[in-house]
Parts: structure tokens; C-alpha cells; sequence
């Protein structure tokens, strides 16, 4: 009976074990902001910084990624493809450039929103969500050119200028 009674054992803490093994697919996302994009059109690049944690019991794969982005604003991601590593071990951090947000010219000044997820998990074919379950939210700013407001306000000035000489000779 005892014999039994250790088999079971060392049976369970087999398959305890083993198991624990298969879910190591923590990690922590931060994404950083680049600023704006000016309304002439051009581009942003946002740099990411991945990290498993030291407590994950293997490595953590990072498969793909699945990202949404409103308006006519388009996104890249062959900088993930190209140089993220395709798994971290336990402890390990990379950062890097994740992605490019492009807007083409004459796009209207605004916010614009976006999200990125990395998925991935505890082996090569594995594809869920890593990191926060609704990915790294983002936001692309477009501001007019230093050059438009300049015009917009030499225009102003002059249109006061000529307002105001009006005014002094009635």
C-alpha cells in the first residue's frame, strides 16, 4: 500500500511540474511615444521595451503581433519582425523600434488612435495576447508645420495693420 501510495506521488508532482513549465508566457510591454507628426506628412517611430520576468520558469516566444489604428493613418511593423528576438529567457529585456506610424500629406489636424498587442506565449506556436490582455494603446498627433502658422499669423498682422491705418484716417 505504500508503495501505491508513493507511485501516486511522484506521479502528480510529475505532471504538477511539467505543467507549470508550459505556462511561462509573462511579460511586461511599455511602449514609448514619439511625439507628433507635422500635417505635411511623415512619419513616427515607436521604440518598445519587452521584459520577462526572472519568476517565468522558460522562455517566452514572441510569434506576432495584431494592431488597430483609426483613420488614414497606416502602420509598419517589419521593425518587430526584422529585430525583435523570437523568444526571452527568463530575466531578459530587449528594447527597440516595434513599429512606424506614416500620414501622408494635407491629413487633417488631430488625434489619431491606435493599439498594438505582441502575441506569442510558451512556445513557437503559440499566439495569445502578451503582456496587458488589451495591449499598449497609442496615440498619433498631427500639428500644423512651424511654417503655417508663421504665415497664418504674418497675414493676421497684416490684416490688423491695414484695419488699424483704416481706422486712423476716418
Amino acid at each position: 500500500m505504500k508503495l501505491k501510495m508513493k507511485l501516486a506521488v511522484a506521479v502528480l508532482l510529475t505532471i504538477g511540474l511539467s505543467s507549470a513549465a508550459a505556462y511561462a508566457d509573462s511579460i511586461t510591454f511599455t511602449l514609448n511615444t514619439p511625439g507628433y507628426i507635422g500635417a505635411g506628412g511623415g512619419s513616427a517611430t515607436f521604440n518598445a521595451t519587452v521584459t520577462a520576468p526572472s519568476s517565468n520558469l522558460a522562455p517566452v516566444f514572441l510569434n506576432g503581433d495584431n494592431f488597430n489604428i483609426t483613420g488614414p493613418i497606416t502602420l509598419n511593423d517589419s521593425d518587430f519582425i526584422a529585430d525583435f528576438p523570437v523568444s526571452l529567457a527568463p530575466g531578459a529585456s530587449f528594447t527597440g523600434p516595434l513599429f512606424v506610424v506614416t500620414a501622408g500629406p494635407g491629413l487633417p489636424f488631430g488625434t489619431y488612435l491606435g493599439n498594438f498587442e505582441l502575441l506569442g506565449g510558451a512556445n513557437g506556436n503559440a499566439f495569445g495576447v502578451l503582456g496587458n490582455p488589451q495591449g499598449a494603446s497609442f496615440a498619433v498627433i498631427t500639428t500644423p508645420e512651424p511654417s503655417s502658422i508663421v504665415l497664418l499669423l504674418t497675414g493676421m498682422a497684416g490684416l490688423a495693420r491695414a484695419r488699424f491705418k483704416g481706422s486712423l484716417r476716418g
